[in-house]
């Protein structure tokens, strides 16, 4: 058991947002926290596990915020679908960070999460202390962002967790050879909710409707010069070893162009690597045990 706090406050435009607050275990309170940012249309309880793990650790615990973006998880649904976008995604991460009274924090940016990261680097950098980039980069593969946008056009709705488990599994099993029964369970819980009786995705649909606004015949856009000073501050780079959003060819200009960057592959994940995996979260604890 956790004794994680939900914690409800105002973005600028005064939506109610809300957040996953994990307080660190006895000793954790003088060290940097960290933060958690999802991807498009995940939500806090992702890093469920990877939270606990690093708030309860017996010798260097933190604490942890998990943030819910605006049509998703506990956070209210925007009336202007538009605003689902990442340059106001960074400022409600900005004003989370105001009302939990934290002024710098090392964060972990799974995705779209990542990309926030990318225009905060550009805007408040002083709050980031380091990163860690789950399967993002500056640059992104169309093919994995089109099969997202066919997946969030896929909304289903399920009748128990134990078929929405089993549908995640046969969507990405193909890439996630790693995970286990439990795991996927995990997952359902996490990405879906229970709205009387029935299991669906636990987001505004409409986040779906600006991927398929995108045009895919153009060059997708890229963030390298917001990469650039992002990588002025440590950086823990993953990348999903079956992951077709984030390259091989991304990831190593990645680390050409960043002395203060370490990366680490994880292994039978895709997109995006569960983060608590026994097989990847040490490489991260050691990472964040370097930081104050």
């Amino acid at each position: 058991m956790t004794n994680d706090t939900s914690r409800f406050f105002s973005a600028p435009d005064g939506l109610q947002l809300h957040a996953r607050d994990y307080p660190p275990a006895l000793g954790g309170e003088r060290r940097l926290p960290v933060i958690c940012l999802p991807g498009l249309s995940r939500n806090a309880r992702d890093f469920h596990p990877f939270a606990t793990l690093l708030s309860q650790d017996a010798a260097l615990p933190r604490r942890v915020v998990a943030l819910d973006y605006r049509g998703r998880g506990l956070s209210a649904w925007d009336n202007d679908a538009a605003n689902y976008n990442v340059v106001i995604e960074c400022r409600d991460v900005i004003a989370a960070c105001a009302a939990l009274g934290i002024s710098r924090a090392i964060f972990v940016g799974t995705s779209r999460g990542g990309l926030i990261l990318h225009v905060m680097a550009a805007t408040q950098p002083d709050l980031i202390d380091a990163a860690v980039l789950n399967d993002i980069g500056p640059a992104i593969e169309a093919e994995g962002l089109k099969e997202i946008r066919d997946y969030l056009a896929n909304r289903a709705f399920l009748e128990t967790f134990e078929d929405a488990a089993d549908a995640l599994k046969r969507i990405h099993g193909p890439t996630f050879p790693a995970l286990s029964r439990a795991d996927w369970l995990d997952m359902a819980h996490a990405i879906y909710r229970d709205t009387n009786g029935r299991i669906a995705a636990d987001h505004d649909p409409r986040l779906a409707d600006q991927l398929q606004a995108v045009d895919f015949s153009q060059p997708l856009p890229t963030l390298w010069p917001q990469f650039a000073l992002l990588a002025e501050r440590p950086l823990f780079v993953v990348r999903g070893e079956h992951s077709r959003l984030f390259s091989t060819e991304t990831m190593a200009r990645m680390q050409a162009e960043a002395s203060n960057l370490e990366t680490a592959t994880a292994e039978g994940q895709g997109h995006a690597p569960l983060l608590h995996h026994r097989s990847l979260f040490p490489r991260i604890k050691a990472f964040l045990d370097h930081r104050p």
